[in-house]
Protein backbone atom coordinates (compact mmCIF):
# COMPACT_ATOMS: atom_id res chain seq x y z
CA UNK A 1 0.00 0.00 0.00
CA UNK A 2 1.36 3.39 -0.79
CA UNK A 3 -0.23 6.96 -0.14
CA UNK A 4 0.77 10.25 -1.37
CA UNK A 5 1.41 12.91 1.65
CA UNK A 6 0.54 15.83 -0.01
CA UNK A 7 2.19 19.50 1.31
CA UNK A 8 0.17 21.45 3.64
CA UNK A 9 -1.07 24.90 2.38
CA UNK A 10 1.06 28.35 4.32
CA UNK A 11 -0.44 28.91 7.60
CA UNK A 12 -2.54 26.13 7.50
CA UNK A 13 -5.77 25.61 10.11
CA UNK A 14 -5.55 21.51 10.56
CA UNK A 15 -9.33 22.07 12.29
CA UNK A 16 -10.84 22.54 9.04
CA UNK A 17 -13.35 20.84 7.40
CA UNK A 18 -13.13 17.48 5.77
CA UNK A 19 -13.60 18.96 2.26
CA UNK A 20 -12.18 22.47 2.80
CA UNK A 21 -8.96 24.09 2.15
CA UNK A 22 -5.63 22.23 2.23
CA UNK A 23 -8.03 19.07 2.82
CA UNK A 24 -9.63 19.23 -0.20
CA UNK A 25 -6.83 18.35 -2.32
CA UNK A 26 -5.34 15.67 -0.20
CA UNK A 27 -5.73 12.21 -0.94
CA UNK A 28 -8.06 9.75 0.95
CA UNK A 29 -7.23 6.40 2.32
CA UNK A 30 -9.75 3.67 3.35
CA UNK A 31 -9.39 1.02 5.65
CA UNK A 32 -10.46 -2.13 3.84
CA UNK A 33 -8.68 -5.07 5.67
CA UNK A 34 -9.33 -6.63 8.92
CA UNK A 35 -7.88 -8.76 11.47
CA UNK A 36 -9.25 -11.98 12.85
CA UNK A 37 -13.23 -12.98 11.31
CA UNK A 38 -15.01 -10.29 9.92
CA UNK A 39 -16.91 -7.78 11.97
CA UNK A 40 -20.46 -8.20 12.59
CA UNK A 41 -19.45 -4.07 12.44
CA UNK A 42 -17.37 -2.53 10.00
CA UNK A 43 -17.46 0.68 10.15
CA UNK A 44 -16.25 3.53 6.81
CA UNK A 45 -12.96 4.56 7.79
CA UNK A 46 -11.37 7.03 6.04
CA UNK A 47 -8.21 9.16 6.37
CA UNK A 48 -6.12 12.13 4.94
CA UNK A 49 -2.40 13.27 5.94
CA UNK A 50 -0.67 17.17 4.94
CA UNK A 51 2.77 17.69 5.93
CA UNK A 52 4.33 20.98 6.01
CA UNK A 53 8.14 22.06 7.33
CA UNK A 54 7.23 21.72 11.36
CA UNK A 55 4.41 19.42 11.29
CA UNK A 56 2.35 16.70 10.12
CA UNK A 57 -1.48 17.06 10.37
CA UNK A 58 -4.22 13.59 10.56
CA UNK A 59 -7.81 13.58 9.70
CA UNK A 60 -9.95 10.22 10.65
CA UNK A 61 -13.51 10.53 9.59
CA UNK A 62 -15.60 7.36 10.29
CA UNK A 63 -18.83 6.47 10.38
CA UNK A 64 -19.38 4.09 13.07
CA UNK A 65 -21.89 2.55 15.24
CA UNK A 66 -21.71 1.32 18.88
CA UNK A 67 -19.41 4.14 19.66
CA UNK A 68 -18.20 4.37 23.28
CA UNK A 69 -15.53 6.21 25.23
CA UNK A 70 -14.65 5.93 28.89
CA UNK A 71 -10.86 6.43 29.13
CA UNK A 72 -9.63 10.20 29.69
CA UNK A 73 -6.42 10.55 30.90
CA UNK A 74 -3.28 10.42 28.85
CA UNK A 75 -1.99 6.88 28.39
CA UNK A 76 -5.61 5.37 28.98
CA UNK A 77 -5.88 1.87 26.91
CA UNK A 78 -7.70 4.05 24.44
CA UNK A 79 -8.11 1.14 22.34
CA UNK A 80 -10.81 -0.32 24.24
CA UNK A 81 -12.98 2.57 23.07
CA UNK A 82 -14.16 3.56 19.89
CA UNK A 83 -10.52 4.71 18.81
CA UNK A 84 -8.51 5.35 15.93
CA UNK A 85 -4.45 4.57 15.09
CA UNK A 86 -1.85 5.77 13.17
CA UNK A 87 1.92 3.96 14.03
CA UNK A 88 4.77 4.92 11.67
CA UNK A 89 8.22 4.80 11.19
CA UNK A 90 10.19 8.48 10.62
CA UNK A 91 12.27 6.49 7.98
CA UNK A 92 12.30 3.30 5.59
CA UNK A 93 13.50 1.08 8.30
CA UNK A 94 10.83 -0.12 10.28
CA UNK A 95 14.32 -1.85 12.45
CA UNK A 96 14.94 1.43 13.99
CA UNK A 97 11.84 1.91 15.64
CA UNK A 98 8.08 2.83 15.65
CA UNK A 99 5.31 6.19 17.14
CA UNK A 100 1.76 4.66 17.88
CA UNK A 101 -0.81 7.21 18.11
CA UNK A 102 -3.82 5.75 19.70
CA UNK A 103 -7.18 8.42 19.80
CA UNK A 104 -10.46 7.40 21.01
CA UNK A 105 -13.67 9.28 19.81
CA UNK A 106 -13.43 11.65 22.38
CA UNK A 107 -9.87 12.99 22.24
CA UNK A 108 -7.94 11.21 24.64
CA UNK A 109 -4.59 9.81 23.02
CA UNK A 110 -1.79 6.94 23.97
CA UNK A 111 1.52 7.45 22.35
CA UNK A 112 4.79 5.56 22.54
CA UNK A 113 7.48 4.95 20.56
CA UNK A 114 9.34 1.34 20.54
CA UNK A 115 11.75 -0.79 18.71
CA UNK A 116 9.76 -3.47 18.22
CA UNK A 117 6.64 -4.88 20.30
CA UNK A 118 7.01 -4.30 23.57
CA UNK A 119 10.85 -3.74 23.45
CA UNK A 120 12.13 -0.48 24.40
CA UNK A 121 8.92 1.31 24.75
CA UNK A 122 9.36 4.39 25.93
CA UNK A 123 6.08 6.52 26.76
CA UNK A 124 5.57 10.04 25.50
CA UNK A 125 6.56 12.31 27.85
CA UNK A 126 3.02 14.65 28.57
CA UNK A 127 4.94 17.80 28.11
CA UNK A 128 5.33 16.57 24.32
CA UNK A 129 2.30 15.18 23.99
CA UNK A 130 0.85 18.82 25.59
CA UNK A 131 2.22 19.85 21.77
CA UNK A 132 0.08 17.67 19.94
CA UNK A 133 -3.28 19.38 19.21
CA UNK A 134 -6.30 17.30 18.99
CA UNK A 135 -9.66 18.26 17.76
CA UNK A 136 -12.84 15.87 18.09
CA UNK A 137 -16.32 16.27 17.15
CA UNK A 138 -17.28 13.56 20.02
CA UNK A 139 -17.32 14.73 24.15
CA UNK A 140 -15.02 13.26 26.12
CA UNK A 141 -17.43 10.89 27.71
CA UNK A 142 -19.26 8.76 25.13
CA UNK A 143 -21.30 6.71 27.87
CA UNK A 144 -23.51 4.58 27.43
CA UNK A 145 -22.57 3.36 24.17
CA UNK A 146 -24.31 5.03 21.89
CA UNK A 147 -25.70 1.87 19.43
CA UNK A 148 -27.40 4.49 16.53
CA UNK A 149 -24.80 4.94 13.10
CA UNK A 150 -23.06 7.66 14.35
CA UNK A 151 -20.52 9.43 12.35
CA UNK A 152 -16.89 11.07 14.58
CA UNK A 153 -14.03 12.91 13.45
CA UNK A 154 -10.29 12.92 15.16
CA UNK A 155 -8.08 15.74 14.07
CA UNK A 156 -4.51 16.26 15.41
CA UNK A 157 -1.32 18.16 14.20
CA UNK A 158 2.38 16.22 15.12
CA UNK A 159 5.27 18.89 15.02
CA UNK A 160 8.28 17.35 13.53
CA UNK A 161 10.85 18.09 16.94
CA UNK A 162 8.90 16.16 19.37
CA UNK A 163 9.52 13.23 17.59
CA UNK A 164 13.32 13.88 16.90
CA UNK A 165 13.35 13.69 21.00
CA UNK A 166 12.42 9.79 20.76
CA UNK A 167 14.08 8.67 17.15
CA UNK A 168 16.79 10.39 15.36
CA UNK A 169 15.60 11.73 11.69
CA UNK A 170 14.99 14.46 9.24
CA UNK A 171 12.13 16.58 8.64
CA UNK A 172 10.66 14.96 5.53
CA UNK A 173 11.15 16.58 2.23
CA UNK A 174 9.34 16.24 -1.37
CA UNK A 175 10.19 12.47 -2.30
CA UNK A 176 11.10 10.94 1.14
CA UNK A 177 9.37 7.38 2.25
CA UNK A 178 8.06 6.48 5.95
CA UNK A 179 6.40 3.23 6.68
CA UNK A 180 2.86 3.32 8.38
CA UNK A 181 -0.32 1.69 8.99
CA UNK A 182 -4.11 2.91 10.06
CA UNK A 183 -6.10 1.35 12.15
CA UNK A 184 -9.55 1.41 14.10
CA UNK A 185 -10.70 -0.66 16.92
CA UNK A 186 -12.89 -0.68 19.49
CA UNK A 187 -11.83 -3.51 21.43
CA UNK A 188 -14.61 -3.52 24.83
CA UNK A 189 -17.07 -2.15 22.99
CA UNK A 190 -20.31 -4.56 22.29
CA UNK A 191 -18.95 -4.89 18.57
CA UNK A 192 -15.61 -5.10 18.42
CA UNK A 193 -13.69 -4.76 15.25
CA UNK A 194 -9.98 -4.38 14.20
CA UNK A 195 -9.47 -2.70 10.66
CA UNK A 196 -6.15 -1.90 8.97
CA UNK A 197 -5.39 0.35 5.65
CA UNK A 198 -2.69 -2.42 4.81
CA UNK A 199 -3.45 -5.47 5.38
CA UNK A 200 -2.09 -7.46 7.98
CA UNK A 201 -1.52 -11.40 7.40
CA UNK A 202 -1.81 -12.71 10.69
CA UNK A 203 -4.80 -14.94 12.01
CA UNK A 204 -5.00 -12.97 15.59
CA UNK A 205 -5.68 -9.10 15.76
CA UNK A 206 -1.71 -7.39 16.42
CA UNK A 207 -1.44 -3.82 15.36
CA UNK A 208 2.14 -3.49 16.39
CA UNK A 209 3.48 -5.19 13.38
CA UNK A 210 5.95 -2.99 11.24
CA UNK A 211 6.65 -5.08 9.09
CA UNK A 212 3.29 -4.79 7.10
CA UNK A 213 3.45 -1.44 7.27
CA UNK A 214 2.55 0.22 3.85
CA UNK A 215 4.80 3.17 2.67
CA UNK A 216 3.89 6.88 3.05
CA UNK A 217 5.40 9.00 0.24
CA UNK A 218 5.58 13.06 0.66
CA UNK A 219 5.11 15.45 -1.97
Amino acid sequence: MEYIVKKAPVSFDFTREWNEVGYDYAETLVLTNFMGEKPAHFPKVQAKVLYDNANMYVFFKVEDQYVKAIYNNLHDPVCKDSCAEFFFTPGEDTSRGYFNIEINCGGTMLMHYQTAKGENTKKILEQHCKQIKIKSSMPRIVEPEITAPTAWTIQYSVPFEILKEYAKFSAPAGGDKWRANFYKCADKTSHPHWLTWSKVELPKPDFHRPEFFGTLVFD
